[in-house]
């Protein structure tokens, strides 16, 4: 029986290929769909990308899952940092949340350094670039 992980990017996260690789990689969000779709295949997941810069819109997404969903990896981008409202609707659900972030949160500027919503998530998985989706994809897909 396949798995059903809905993977969701926040604000900014379509931009990437273009911001500051340093931070970020040099792969676009497409190159990261691709890589995490692949990975998929192997571990018999199906895996759907929701995409926004607007909170509201992934509040209803969030809000709006069914019960077939096995997982959510999240990364939120700037809403880590602000979005109370994230939070309530993530810990609402009862599947496995993994928060995903690409760059260090902790090795950044000091706003970016409190996660709002990790204590409405099983785990995070924070610095390792795009492999942080394939390891919170592998880690759902053993529950």
């Amino acid at each position: 029986m396949s798995k059903k992980v809905l993977i969701i990017n926040g604000p900014n996260l379509e931009m990437l290929g273009k911001r500051d690789k340093s931070k970020y990689g040099d792969f676009s969000l497409d190159g990261l769909m691709k890589l995490v779709s692949e990975e998929a295949s192997k571990l018999n997941c199906e895996v759907e990308f929701f995409q926004s810069n607007i909170e509201g819109e992934i509040i209803n997404k969030i809000n709006g899952l069914d019960k077939s969903y096995n997982g959510i990896i999240i990364n939120p981008g700037g809403l880590t940092h602000t979005s109370v409202s994230l939070h309530d609707s993530l810990e609402i659900k009862n599947c496995p949340k993994i928060e995903v972030h690409i760059s260090n949160i902790y090795s950044r500027e000091e706003f970016r350094q409190k996660s709002i919503i990790s204590h409405a998530c099983t785990s995070s998985i924070i610095g390792m670039g795009s492999n942080g989706y394939l390891y919170a994809l592998r880690q759902i897909s053993k529950l």
